[in-house]
């Protein structure tokens, strides 16, 4: 008899399946917006997501990258992010549900809330203006640093050793999942958050891995559809992204597994929190030239 884990594998390819139709799909029409992608979009993509299958999270990362070398452009970024983020992130899933023990129930209804939150929140963020999505990724990045500097400083609880939710506290996560999945429509990174949310909750901050990064993978695929659908996306960024960031995964996963990561975090905050500023800066001066 087929178990649920299996069950939820066999749903995740399925997404994958569906997300590689959508993208090969616009690849194909796209192809010759940016040319073949360059060395620094690959880069990028392999420092992101070492440090995000650590748990260290890719999109503010990714979004200080590409803001230092002007890559991509601001409005494009939050499609970006999703867009070639995606496959990587479905890696990291099938890795980390197989080998981290959780609770199906807490772990299926958490990756269904995100996917809806990130379903209702794309469908605005790829239409918002490029202004409106500068102060946004402004903000986010703000947050995501200062939960960056909270788990330097351990100020978030310490978490527990269960690997479910029961009552009351598996409908604040499921709430907390859905509102971290429209985030990630924003580009503020999920994992942080939810690190954050399961220590809260009692759960074993091992157990937020397979969470985090299942509900990554299947939101991403439903967020990315609608990002492709409306052209708001860098097609060569995404591709470096995802050639670099799969290797980088694998690497991480099962080579390095554990490092010291705390001043990478600090660097991480530094760079982080003066992109926001930067963004904000881009921000203020678009509405003095329309004003």
């Amino acid at each position: 008899m087929t178990d649920a884990k299996t069950w939820l594998f066999i749903a995740l390819g399925g997404f994958t399946v569906f997300y590689l139709y959508i993208w090969i799909s616009a690849i194909r029409k796209k192809s010759a917006e940016g040319g073949s992608t360059g060395v620094a979009e690959t880069i990028i993509g392999f420092i992101a997501n070492f440090f995000d299958t650590l748990g260290i999270g890719s999109f503010a990362t990714t979004t200080a990258m590409y803001r230092f070398r002007k890559l991509v452009p601001d409005e494009l970024i939050p499609g970006t992010l999703n867009v070639g983020h995606t496959l990587p992130t479905i890696t990291q899933a099938f890795i980390y549900i197989a080998i981290v023990g959780v609770e199906m129930k807490t772990l299926v209804l958490l990756i269904a809330a995100s996917v809806l939150g990130m379903w209702l929140g794309a469908g605005v963020v790829a239409k918002w203006p490029r202004r409106n999505i500068q102060i946004g990724m402004g903000i986010a990045l703000l947050v995501a640093a200062s939960l960056t500097l909270m788990t330097i400083l351990n100020t978030s609880a310490g978490g527990g050793d269960a690997i479910a939710l029961e009552g009351l506290k598996l409908w604040i996560g499921v709430v907390g999942n859905f509102a971290l999945g429209a985030l990630m429509s924003l580009g503020i990174g999920l994992y942080g958050p939810c690190l954050i949310l399961i220590s809260l909750l009692g759960m074993n901050p091992k157990a937020a891995f397979p969470i985090m990064m299942g509900s990554c993978a299947f939101l991403m695929p439903v967020g990315s559809e609608q990002f492709i659908r409306k052209g708001s996306y860098s097609l060569r960024a995404s591709i470096g992204l995802a050639i670099g960031g799969i290797p980088a995964v694998l690497i991480a996963a099962y080579i390095i597994k554990e490092m010291d990561l705390l001043y990478v975090r600090w660097l991480v905050v530094a760079i982080v929190v003066y992109t926001a500023i930067m963004l904000l800066r881009s921000a203020a001066r678009e509405r003095k030239v329309t004003a």
